[in-house]
C-alpha cells in the first residue's frame, strides 16, 4: 500500500486525488487538510479513515470534532496542524493541493522529513523555489509536478539528457477572453471570468487563467522545476487544450504530451511515478479533433504575463510580490470589490513600489507578502 497525505482535500485537485485513491484500492490516506468545507471533509474522513485531519480555523475544527465524534481520528488546526499532516511518519507522498503561499511552510517541513511531494501548489516554488529545490536535492526528495503543463514537460523530458534541452513550450488555452482587447474587458463580471472553455477548476485558478496570471506563475514554477532560465520558457496558446506542453531539444526535435483536459492523468502519474496505470475516461480521437491551433499570447491585453516574465527574470522577492498581489486582488474581484482589469493594475503597482531582496529567507518572503497585503488594503 502506498501511503499519502493531502493538503487541500476538499478542493478540485484534492477531490480528484481521492477519486484516484477510490479507483485504485492500493493507496492509504493517512492525513487530510482542508479549509472550510467541513461537511465534505467529514464525508472524506468517513470514507478514507485518515488518522490525522487539519482544518485551518480552530472554530471549524471544533465543529468537525463534533461531527466526527464517533470516528477514530485526531483533528487539529492552524499552521501547526498543516505541518503535522505534512510530516506524518509513515507517509511516502504529500499531495500539496492547497491554494496560496500558505503551502510553503508545510512543503518545506515535508521535504525536511523526507517526503516526496506531488506538487499542485505552484505558489510554493514561485516564491520559495530557491529554498525548496536545493533542499529537495539535499534530502533526496522527488518533486513530482501535478499541474497538467508541468507534468507534460516532466513526461517529455523522460529518457533524454537534461543538457540537450533547448526550450520549454508551455501551452495555454487562452482562457475565456482569448482574442479580446482591453476595452472589451472593462465590464467583465465574476460570472464571465469563471467560464473556462476547457477545464473545470477552483475559482481562484479559473480567474488566474482568464488573466493569464496562472500561466505567468507556471513560467516561474517551470524555471525551478526544470532548472532553466526564464527566457528558455515560451508560452504558446493552444486553444483546444489537447497538447499539454512540449520540450524542444537542441537538435530541433520537439516532444509533446497530448491528452484530454483531465487532471486525473497528471495526478495519477505523480502518485505512481515512474509506473503508468490504466485510467478510466475519454481518449483523444484524432479523427474527431481534426485540427490543432497555435497562437502567440497577447501580452498587450494580458500584460500580467509580461509582468510575470519580469518578476521571474528579476527573481528575489519580486515573484512573491507578483503572487501575493494577485492572491488578494483576485479575492477582492471575487467579492466584487474591484473591477476585472484592476487585478493586473494592482499587481503592477505593487511590483513598481517594491525594493527587491535577492535570495530571501523564508521569513523575508512572508514579511514581503504581508507588506503587499498592507499596500493593497491601504488603497481601499
Amino acid at each position: 500500500m502506498k501511503k499519502i497525505a493531502i493538503l487541500g482535500s476538499t478542493g478540485s485537485i484534492g477531490t480528484q486525488t481521492l477519486e484516484i485513491v477510490r479507483e485504485n484500492k492500493d493507496i492509504e490516506v493517512l492525513g487530510l487538510a482542508a479549509g472550510s468545507n467541513i461537511r465534505l471533509l467529514e464525508e472524506q474522513i468517513r470514507e478514507f479513515k485518515p488518522r490525522l485531519v487539519a482544518v485551518w480555523e480552530e472554530e471549524k475544527a471544533k465543529e468537525l470534532r463534533v461531527l466526527a465524534a464517533d470516528l477514530d481520528v485526531e483533528i487539529v488546526s492552524g499552521m501547526e496542524g498543516l505541518i503535522r499532516v505534512s510530516v506524518l511518519e509513515e507517509t511516502e507522498i504529500l499531495v500539496t493541493a492547497i491554494v496560496g503561499m500558505i503551502g510553503i511552510r508545510p512543503t518545506i517541513e515535508a521535504v525536511k522529513a523526507g517526503k516526496d511531494i506531488a506538487l499542485a501548489n505552484k505558489e510554493t516554488l514561485v516564491t520559495a523555489g530557491h529554498i525548496i529545490m536545493p533542499l529537495a536535492k539535499e534530502r533526496h526528495v522527488s518533486i513530482l509536478p501535478v499541474d497538467s503543463e508541468h507534468s507534460a514537460i516532466f513526461q517529455a523530458l523522460r529518457g533524454n539528457e537534461k543538457k540537450a534541452l533547448h526550450k520549454i513550450l508551455l501551452t495555454a488555452s487562452g482562457g475565456p477572453f482569448r482574442g479580446k482587447k482591453q476595452e472589451e474587458l472593462l465590464n467583465i463580471r465574476v460570472e464571465d471570468a469563471l467560464k473556462h472553455p476547457n477545464w473545470s477548476m477552483g475559482q481562484k485558478i479559473t480567474i488566474d487563467s482568464s488573466t493569464m496570471v496562472n500561466k505567468g506563475l507556471e513560467v516561474m514554477e517551470a524555471r525551478w522545476l526544470f532548472d532553466v532560465e526564464i527566457d528558455q520558457i515560451q508560452v504558446v496558446i493552444q486553444p483546444q487544450s489537447m497538447i499539454h506542453s512540449m520540450v524542444e531539444y537542441k537538435d530541433g526535435a520537439v516532444m509533446a504530451q497530448l491528452g484530454t483536459p483531465d487532471m486525473k492523468l497528471p495526478i495519477q502519474y505523480a502518485l505512481y511515478y515512474p509506473q503508468r496505470r490504466y485510467l478510466k475516461g475519454d481518449r483523444l480521437d484524432f479523427w474527431s479533433i481534426g485540427r490543432l491551433d497555435f497562437e502567440r499570447p497577447d501580452m498587450d491585453t494580458f500584460y500580467a504575463l509580461l509582468l510575470a516574465y519580469e518578476a521571474g527574470r528579476e527573481g528575489g522577492t519580486l515573484p512573491t510580490v507578483f503572487n501575493a498581489a494577485n492572491e488578494l486582488a483576485v479575492k477582492m474581484f471575487l467579492n466584487r470589490e474591484i473591477k476585472y482589469l484592476e487585478i493586473t493594475e494592482i499587481i503592477e503597482d505593487c511590483m513598481r513600489a517594491h525594493k527587491n531582496i535577492e535570495n530571501p529567507a523564508l521569513e523575508e518572503i512572508l514579511t514581503v507578502e504581508a507588506e503587499v497585503y498592507e499596500r493593497i488594503e491601504s488603497r481601499r
